[in-house]
């Protein structure tokens, strides 16, 4: 397993006062792209933390893109289908990788040709598909393999993803929001594929958006936006954030 770090950043924002839900804990887990060993670990720490503190109702949330690109989604489904916590609830926030599995699984096949080419063979890989089978089938015979290769259960878990959870002063989305809509309107797409202009915003959305999506070398912590996608797949290194009350703690592998 990749070595553990651990470290603390406690914010207290300016802003007149940003708060999660009162009298609850919520820990947000950024992209895991299929990378069971520091999923496994981040949940330990998420673990070890929630258990040092006072007991109270807690909701571990992914941000979505739980699945593709590393070497073993199919352990990162399983792991968070089993993962409990006492007075505890777990979330999955459908990212744009979930979506296009499941738009190409259950509605439109044409799109698992691009879905493979942006990690979809090793989530394949994962079930004991061999990738270079699939490379020039056609789209509804790749969609049939893999419904096949797949359990039902680990379908149905990733097709109960939701679009978004709103805790306190926080609103967790898989990408963001689109700045020129309110967060009432906000569309699917914008809260799975968006990058700019909601990036490059400094408004105040409403809300604290924390959201995964586009990687970063650091954890993003600004007034308007929390971003936890650190690029697990390519350094190892995956975050979660907990919220609680005015507090903000960070919690990273590696």
């Amino acid at each position: 397993m990749k070595g553990m770090g651990f470290f603390k950043k406690r914010h207290r924002s300016a802003r007149p006062p940003i708060s999660g839900a009162p009298g609850k804990r919520l820990y947000a887990i950024g992209d895991v792209h299929g990378c069971a060993e520091e999923f496994d670990t981040l949940l330990a720490m998420i673990l070890e933390d929630h258990e040092a503190r006072p007991e109270k109702p807690v909701f571990v949330v992914s941000l979505g893109d739980l699945i593709d690109r590393g070497p073993d989604s199919r352990r990162v489904i399983e792991t968070f289908m089993r993962f409990s916590l006492p007075l505890g609830k777990k979330l999955l926030i459908a990212g744009n990788h979930e979506e296009m599995l499941l738009r190409g699984l259950k509605d439109d096949p044409t799109v698992l040709p691009d879905w493979l080419r942006h990690g979809g063979y090793a989530f394949c890989e994962s079930y004991g598909l061999d990738g270079f089978d699939l490379i020039g089938l056609e789209p509804p015979k790749i969609a049939q393999l893999i419904s096949d290769a797949m359990p039902p259960d680990h379908i149905g878990f990733l097709s109960s993803g939701v679009e978004r959870v709103r805790f306190g002063d926080y609103l967790l989305v898989h990408a963001g929001i689109n700045p020129e809509r309110s967060l009432e309107e906000q569309t699917g797409r914008d809260l799975r594929w968006i990058r700019e202009p909601f990036l490059s915003s400094t408004d105040y959305f409403g809300a604290v958006v924390v959201h995964g999506h586009t990687i970063t070398d650091e954890v993003v912590d600004k007034p308007n936006r929390i971003g936890l996608d650190t690029g697990a797949y390519r350094t190892g290194r995956l975050t979660a954030v907990r919220l609680e009350e005015d507090e903000r703690e960070f919690l990273s592998t590696n």
